[in-house]
């Protein structure tokens, strides 16, 4: 059974400006999300499933998702805000003037009826590289779909940061080779005027924790039987119960995916990818992207001209 990969591209782009998930990196006008799903569909993986926000769909269309389409086998689904929401779930996050979308994990759920078949979970604005999709769609393809043994894909820290501002990373502990529990950093930074120390720091609830940039950090590279879902959506009904009227509040991947693990519903191998990240945070980050593209374009590790149609 071939696996999917579903693509997390609803997100706002707060920090970026602009709708990064359709921003053109390169030669023939290609997204960053072109090069995942083409890297996906070496690594063979089946289909892509795209989430998107209503208001992108004409722009998503046009810059991206039909190019893949004529490609490979590949659909898109909406993550709406009163999606999974009752009637009254809904009021109470109108009048707490809720704008932010809810989060990783409601994202992955407005695509559960789209997904029947072990499934790979991506950001849209981050540049993972071919061997975490081959190592993951490998495993993927060897597992059933009541398996209860998912599987990670993690990336050292001193690999996945910005000298444009900070980052946000989950930084895991590891014991037996599965993930034992993720830590929400959202605020990790190169020390130094404009970032350009060389150490690193993370304000983590206020509280300055030196990092060493050898830690194993989450990058939402994560792969699941279909069996996840229950999880999810245990933990989505406890986040509403305490969050509907918190206006920033979002349920995250990384947190439902250590909450399984803690609860016994399932087990998370750890594998570890030697790449070194790259993506589209801030506005200054474009040019970067565009460099590194182009530089594998160049050693041959891309065609330039990606698809053939």
């Amino acid at each position: 059974m071939q696996p999917t990969l579903l693509v997390l591209a609803a997100g706002m782009g707060s920090r970026y400006g602009g709708v990064k998930q359709i921003d053109s990196v390169g030669k023939n006008g290609e997204c960053l999300l072109d090069f995942s799903a083409f890297d996906a569909k070496r690594s063979g993986f089946g289909k892509v499933v795209f989430i998107i926000r209503k208001d992108i769909e004409k722009d998503f269309r046009e810059r991206l998702f039909d190019r893949v389409a004529r490609n490979m086998n590949a659909e898109y689904v909406f993550q709406t805000p009163d999606a999974l929401l009752t009637a009254e779930e809904q009021k109470i996050a109108q009048e707490a003037n809720r704008a932010k979308p809810w989060g990783t994990v409601h994202a992955v759920l407005c695509a559960k009826d789209r997904i029947n078949e072990p499934f790979a979970v991506i950001n849209a604005d981050d540049y993972y590289g071919r061997s975490a999709f081959e190592t993951l769609g490998s495993y993927l393809s060897s597992i059933n779909n009541d398996s209860a043994e998912h599987a990670m894909v993690g990336y050292i820290l001193g690999n996945t940061m910005s000298r444009n501002g900070s980052v946000s990373r989950g930084v895991c502990e590891v014991s037996g080779g599965c993930l034992k529990s993720i830590t929400e950093n959202t605020k990790i930074y190169y020390t130094g005027e404009n970032f350009s120390g060389n150490e690193i720091e993370s304000n983590l609830d206020g509280k300055i924790i030196k990092m060493t940039g050898k830690e194993t950090v989450s990058m939402n590279l994560f792969g699941f039987s279909p069996k996840a879902f229950g999880s999810f959506e245990e933990y989505w009904a406890n986040f509403k119960k305490t969050s509907l009227s918190l206006p920033k509040a979002e349920a995250l991947l990384p947190i439902a995916a250590s909450e399984m693990i803690e609860k016994g519903e399932g087990r998370i191998k750890m594998f570890t990818s030697a790449e070194s990240w790259f993506g589209m945070t801030y506005p200054e980050d474009k040019q970067l992207v565009k460099d590194e593209i182009a530089k594998k374009i160049e050693s041959g590790y891309y065609p330039e001209k990606l698809w053939e149609k």
